[in-house]
């Protein structure tokens, strides 16, 4: 728990800071690619080679490419559509896409994750105090596709993880993880990527390097270190304590002037909806 609540507060930052000085001004392919490359180029000097059943490696590489390089693809895109809040309230759905994933897995379906899918667009519909236009909800969407890229790569090495020797430490398989992802960020830059909105400022360049080293590197090391070490129901609970953490520094920091009454109303309804969703978990488990 320690571990996972480390790691929300180092990625509070990472939502105002893409917002103010990457999103619409530096590329975001480019963002993507130039964060995993940092990220790899943190963990390859440690990465274990000799030994280890490539099979292994190749989940840890899947893993990677859909949690790290899938996701960021997602998630920088929606900052061209939404404001950092709006991107921040949107991301409560990831717990219910990590139970629908553990129930496809078990072969089970439980149809209230159906409610909260909707009472969380109800409330996205409360935070846009302007007419809902495609725009918004096609930012909605996109960061949905984070979400579920997220639930997934964090359910996948979850089940990976019991099968990770023993003897080999972490960090010296982590780089698989970023070595997944870096092919499909690389990929995506070549054919999507815009050389005339590369980083113009030492600011800009200096983000994506914290983003790249701090939140990446360190962040997903030890997040998904962190996921292997409590329930599944911890892990939930963790994944949306970044929204608060996140809305708390860009509202003080960057945004004073934004409706916090709309924001504060829409977040309680997809609250209030995840609420019923784990008292729905409870009351079956007993």
């Amino acid at each position: 728990m320690a571990i996972l609540a480390g790691v929300t507060l180092l990625w509070a930052f990472s939502f105002s800071l893409i917002g103010v000085y990457i999103s619409g001004q530096v590329d975001s392919t480019f963002a993507v690619l130039t964060r995993i490359t940092l990220a790899l180029a943190v963990f390859a000097p440690m990465m274990r080679f000799r030994g280890l059943d490539l099979r292994l490696a190749a989940g840890l590489m899947a893993v990677g490419a859909v949690e790290l390089g899938l996701m960021y693809v997602f998630f920088y895109q929606s900052f061209l559509w939404l404001s950092v809040p709006e991107v921040l309230l949107f991301t409560i759905l990831t717990p219910v896409y990590i139970a629908v994933l553990e129930d496809g897995l078990a072969r089970r379906f439980d149809p209230r994750c159906l409610v909260v899918a909707v009472a969380a667009v109800v409330g996205a519909a409360v935070i846009r105090y302007a007419p809902v236009s495609a725009d918004y909800w096609r930012g909605f969407l996109i960061v949905q596709g984070a979400n579920l890229c997220f639930a997934a790569g964090q359910v996948g090495y979850r089940r990976l993880a019991p099968r990770l020797p023993s003897d080999v430490p972490l960090h010296a398989l982590f780089g698989w993880f970023f070595a997944g992802a870096w092919p499909l960020a690389f990929a995506l830059f070549w054919w999507l990527g815009d050389t005339a909105q590369l980083p113009q400022t030492a600011t800009q360049w200096g983000v994506l390097a914290w983003l790249g080293l701090g939140a990446s590197g360190l962040g997903y090391y030890a997040w998904n270190h962190g996921a292997t070490r409590v329930d599944a129901g911890t892990l939930a609970v963790m994944n949306n304590a970044l929204i608060p953490a996140g809305l708390a520094v860009n509202l003080l920091i960057w945004n004073k002037d934004a409706d916090v009454a709309r924001l504060v109303a829409g977040a309680a309804i997809i609250a209030a909806a995840l609420v019923l969703n784990t008292f729905w978990g409870y009351r079956q488990r007993t």
